[in-house]
């Protein structure tokens, strides 16, 4: 844009004055300003100039499928459609924009040109035809009196152009020939005065900002353009100042250059040389001794240093044999407490089995006691009852009695001896309820033993349960794997490997992972499988990666394989061609492998695995595990070894041992049949203990049933008891309700009675031998348990005094560790201190050897030896710069033609140089004049505008009878507008923001009216200028605009609005387009209606 606003601001200073002339006499004949004529134009040939829009087409664009072609008039066209159909007028506008170069912003109907591309569409296009003709006209040799816009726009939102003659005729293709043309017609589409959209004719209608207001003035009379030129003209003035700034510092230093070479003293004589070549001899012998006499004051203190050092050698071993006894005391000390361990450990051991068997035999007492009781129990109840059915018996006897004694007696006495039974059936009643409630505490706390019992040996039963499955499964594993080993490592081991060797194939794995590690291993010695087992553990079952994805990817199928189980550990470590050298660090023994040693490893990727995961190049394998002991625990443990396995898996470090839970070995056993037959003979041991638990279980079910029925019928006959003593309780209230009993045969009724008594003596006898045997019962299982007891303690006291002996041991070890830490940082430094006496003897060697070799040297430049106070340093200096000067002063004295010839170049740039400033500064001095002209020109032109529409507004605004005001801040950058609707007082001017909707479109349409008369356009486009207006300033503001373009009609003017228009004057310069509302459903076209009034 600024080359074409420049174009228009400093080209073509009398363009189109033919035309305004031509206006001109076409207006009032007095010469009055058009606008402000009332006098009615003739219909006369309308004469339009270059750059008006002909016709425009639309293709594929927005939501129509084919607009157009419209074809405008010369001077007045109205394009008129409903609102509402969102592409219609509007479609024609952005058209407008977009084909003459505006960008997608500027319509303020899309972001990107890709939204214009109608949905479905891969391109829309766009035709526009542009007047060329008169001496505006732009190549009319090449375009003719027409030139035809054609854009098209891509899905991706890239446009092309191609520009076509009258004839049609293909000319050009590139965007700067369509910025020439509209440099050339002076055509603007993003200044707002050319093309004022809906969008921006809203935000100046509702701007409140006077800044705002003058941004507009600014942009549309194009001063803001001539005043970014002017800025970046002062910008390219100032990189000016900066290169000439530059070149003075480059001058300024060549300059000393160039004066350098007219200096003729600089050449010294030949003589000269002799007297510095005898004094660099002098010097070098100098240098020679001085040297020696350097490398002698060196060597003095290295042999200082090195007897100091061989003095100390003693102190080093001291220490060092100091902290070795103190190792050898701390040994012997935790040996000594550790063997006191293990004899408490043994006593321990030793007295376990008899408690066990103490134990047992409480535990049998104690099942003979409850069983006792229980019999006892049954005993009493059984004799309770029958205490009870005699009672009974002999009330019944004696009511019987009493009722055949009434017949006779009187009835008072009858009620009082009633009266006094009564009584004394409460009292036994009473004492029978005691009797049961004692009764069903009894039966209750041996149920809540029983149960409690039931507990415990259900809990034992489920251990005893989990691991016959466990065993069942192993045993199920063991039988699989008689064909296939790999079975022992879980079933779903060999589907796990075929699909890992299924990805390897495809090619998900950079590199196979290995596993499980136990299988691919074996054992050389099969009695070692339990402690190979023990030591590697987990490891058996995992797998080994080389890197982090194949680890992903491996990760992934056991996911599939093993759904809600536990996965086997996935261990990634680079995977390395050969087994690492563990000559180092391994152990070795001549008696005793190593786990690495005992083991058959093909793969080098296992096998470094396990050396990485548990070292086991040092771990020892030793069968007998007191042999194990011995040779870990002794004083001089096996070299590198970090512990040891013996074959029933019991771990032994140095200082503490382990024992091993796990009895068979699972995964390594060789012999597979035995391990079967073992783990069925385990299975029928674990079948028939779970056999006897079931027979424990039913025989406290039993028991628990027994006293359950014991306590029901407590219960029931407690009851029983309760309702006979509340009727007797009835009874004793009401005497009189007491029916006589009937006289009956006594003999049946004494006969169970005597049958009665003589079960319960039978029974008292029964009871008193059970109580009997009960009591030596309890005796025996507290005697039992009392020797139990004691045998308890006793083993605890000897575990209290073997924790306190552990703890010994701890401190102990400690203590060994301690000193051994310190004899091994003795032994460390010695060592080290035996290191530098060897170094410092090797350097004072080498140094003795650099000292011979220069006096040798010293010998051979002089022979006596030559004593200098000056260092070699100081010496050397001074040779190295009389060698420089020697040097310099022969290649000035031989090479004269070459100084000759870099001193006409010096001379020759220096003169090219101050040239070049002194244009340089003539060109900053005439663009500083040029700038101070223009930007007084650019005042002058601003200040002449800003009046001419100040002059326009007030013009404008007394067609509709209002007055205004137009301040001009340019200073600040304000625009300030007041208007005064009606006949008023100036002095009441109000600012727009307080006019009504009319009134501000109205005032709106006077000062683009205002800039109109003082800029240029080949055609000026307004979209519904006239939304807010009323009637009466719609019909105001229309009149004069058409004034306006009858004044201007070499000016094209295309207003578009929703109004019918049908009330505009007759004219032949008006043309009406009118759009209908587009059909969304079948293809978009559009008519246009051209009516000439």
């Amino acid at each position: 844009m600024s080359k074409r606003k420049g174009t228009s601001v400093n080209e073509n200073p009398n363009k189109r004055s033919r035309s305004v002339n031509e206006s001109e006499n076409a207006a009032d004949s007095d010469q009055e300003d058009p606008i402000l004529s009332n006098v009615r134009l003739p219909c006369s040939e309308v004469v339009s100039d270059a750059g008006i829009v002909e016709s425009i087409t639309l293709k594929n664009f927005m939501c129509h499928s084919l607009l157009g072609p419209f074809t405008f008039g010369s001077n007045v066209n109205f394009v008129v459609g409903n609102n509402g159909s969102k592409c219609g007028k509007s479609a024609v506008l952005t058209a407008l924009i977009v084909a003459l170069g505006g960008n997608a912003q500027a319509t303020n109907r899309g972001s990107s040109l890709r939204g214009f591309v109608k949905e479905g569409e891969s391109s829309a296009d766009v035709s526009i035809t542009l007047r060329n003709k008169g001496r505006d006209a732009y190549k009319p040799e090449v375009y003719g009196s027409a030139i035809i816009l054609d854009l098209r726009i891509t899905r991706d939102g890239l446009r092309t152009y191609k520009l076509r003659s009258k004839s049609g005729q293909l000319i050009s293709t590139k965007k700067e020939e369509l910025v020439s043309i509209l440099d050339n017609f002076n055509i603007q589409v993003n200044n707002p005065v050319s093309v004022l959209t809906q969008e921006m004719s809203k935000y100046f209608l509702h701007s409140k900002g006077e800044g705002d207001k003058y941004k507009f003035f600014m942009k549309a009379t194009q001063l803001e353009q001539m005043r970014e030129d002017f800025i970046y003209i002062k910008t390219t003035k100032h990189l000016t100042e900066d290169k000439v700034d530059s070149d003075i510092i480059t001058f300024l230093e060549f300059k000393p250059f160039y004066l350098d070479c007219t200096k003729e003293d600089r050449y010294r004589s030949l003589a000269s040389l002799d007297e510095m070549n005898t004094k660099l001899e002098e010097l070098q012998k100098q240098m020679a001794w001085a040297l020696v006499t350097e490398m002698e004051k060196d060597l003095e203190p290295m042999k200082e240093k090195l007897q100091a050092d061989r003095r100390s050698t003693e102190k080093y071993d001291d220490k060092v044999n100091e902290w070795k006894n103190k190792v050898d005391e701390a040994e012997k000390k935790y040996k000594q407490v550790q063997e006191q361990l293990e004899r408490i450990t043994q006593q321990v051991q030793e007295l376990q089995p008899k408690c066990a068997e103490l134990k047992t035999e409480s535990q049998k007492r104690n099942n003979l006691l409850k069983s006792s009781e229980v019999t006892v129990h049954r005993c009493k109840a059984n004799l309770r009852d029958l205490e009870k059915d005699k009672t009974q018996l002999m009330s019944r006897i004696k009511d019987l009695k009493l009722s055949i004694s009434q017949k006779t007696g009187a009835e008072s006495k009858a009620r009082a001896e009633r009266i006094e039974q009564i009584q004394t059936e409460l009292e036994n009643l009473k004492h029978q309820i005691s009797t049961l409630g004692q009764q069903i505490d009894q039966y209750q706390h041996a149920i809540s033993r029983a149960k409690e019992e039931q507990g415990k040996m259900r809990r034992e039963q489920e251990v005893l349960q989990r691991s016959i499955e466990a065993n069942r499964r192993n045993l199920q594993t063991m039988e699989s794997s008689r064909s296939n080993r790999l079975q022992r490592f879980g079933e779903q081991m060999p589907a796990l490997l075929n699909a890992i060797q299924e990805s390897h194939r495809r090619g998900h794995f950079k590199h196979r992972p290995r596993g499980p590690l136990g299988y691919l291993i074996s054992l050389k010695d099969p009695e070692l499988a339990l402690a190979v087992e023990v030591c590697l553990k987990g490891q058996l079952l995992a797998f080994t990666c080389d890197n982090y994805e194949d680890e992903k990817v491996l990760q992934g199928l056991m996911a599939k394989m093993f759904q809600g189980g536990r996965r086997p550990a996935i261990i990634t470590s680079n995977f390395i061609s050969q087994v690492h050298d563990t000559r180092r660090k391994a152990v070795s023994h001549p008696n005793y492998p190593s786990v690495l040693q005992a083991l058959e490893i093909e793969d080098p990727v296992v096998a470094n695995c396990l050396i990485d995961q548990k070292g086991i190049e040092s771990i020892l394998l030793i069968k007998n595990r007191t042999e194990a002991r011995r040779v870990m625990q002794s004083k001089n443990p096996p070299a590198n070894c970090i512990h040891a396995f013996s074959k029933d898996g019991d771990q032994i470090f140095t200082n503490r041992s382990y024992a091993a839970e796990q009895t068979r070995a699972n995964y390594l056993s060789g012999d597979v049949e035995e391990e079967i037959r073992h783990l069925q003979r385990e299975l029928e041991n674990q079948k028939g203990q779970a056999s006897r638990f079931q027979q424990q279980m039913r025989k406290l079910d039993d028991d628990v049933k027994e006293n359950e029925g014991l306590l029901r019928r407590a219960h029931q006959e407690q009851k029983t008891i309760k309702d006979k003593a509340t009727k007797l309780q009835l009874e004793l209230t009401d005497l009189q309700n007491v029916e006589e009993p009937q006289s009956e045969d006594l003999r049946p009724l004494e006969e169970d009675l005597h049958e009665i008594v003589t079960k319960i003596k039978s029974k008292r006898v029964e009871l008193d031998e059970g109580l009997a045997q009960m009591a030596d019962l309890k005796g025996s299982y507290e005697k039992a348990e009392q020797e139990y007891k004691q045998h308890k303690e006793c083993i605890n006291t000897i575990a209290e005094e073997a924790d306190s002996v552990k703890e010994d041991l701890s401190k102990t070890d400690q203590e060994v560790i301690k000193c051994k830490h310190h004899k091994k940082h003795y032994d460390e430094k010695r060592s080290a201190h035996l290191h530098n006496i060897q170094t410092l003897e090797g350097n004072l060697k080498s140094k003795e050897k650099e000292y011979e070799m220069s006096v040798a040297k010293a010998k051979e430049i002089c022979l006596e030896r030559v004593e200098s106070r000056r260092s070699a340093r100081s010496l050397d200096s001074e040779i190295s710069r009389l060698k420089l000067k020697i040097t310099s002063q022969k290649e000035q004295q031989g090479d004269r033609e070459e100084i000759v010839r870099q001193y006409h170049e010096a001379l020759e740039s220096y003169k090219n140089m101050t040239q070049q400033m002194k244009n340089l500064n003539s060109f900053i001095k005439s663009l500083d004049s040029v700038m101070n002209h223009r930007l007084q020109a650019y005042a002058e032109l601003r200040r002449f505008l800003s009046a001419r529409c100040k002059y326009y507004f007030d013009s404008m605004l007394a067609q509709r009878g209002y007055s205004g005001s137009m301040i001009f801040d340019h200073k600040n950058e304000t625009l300030s507008i007041s208007v005064q609707p009606g006949q008023g007082n100036k002095a009441d001017l109000s600012d727009m923001r307080l006019l009504s909707g009319g009134e501000r479109s109205f005032s709106t349409v006077c000062f683009v009216l205002s800039l109109w008369a003082i800029t240029e356009a080949p055609f000026r486009c307004l979209d519904e200028f006239d939304v807010y207006m009323d009637m009466v300033n719609r019909r105001i503001s229309m009149d004069m605009m058409l004034k306006v373009a009858a004044s201007q009609r070499y000016r094209q003017f295309i207003f578009l609005t929703p109004q019918n228009m049908s009330s505009l004057p007759e004219s032949k310069i008006i043309r009406i387009l009118r759009l209908k509302d587009p059909d969304r459903g079948q293809r978009n076209t559009q008519r246009s209606e051209d009516e000439d009034q």
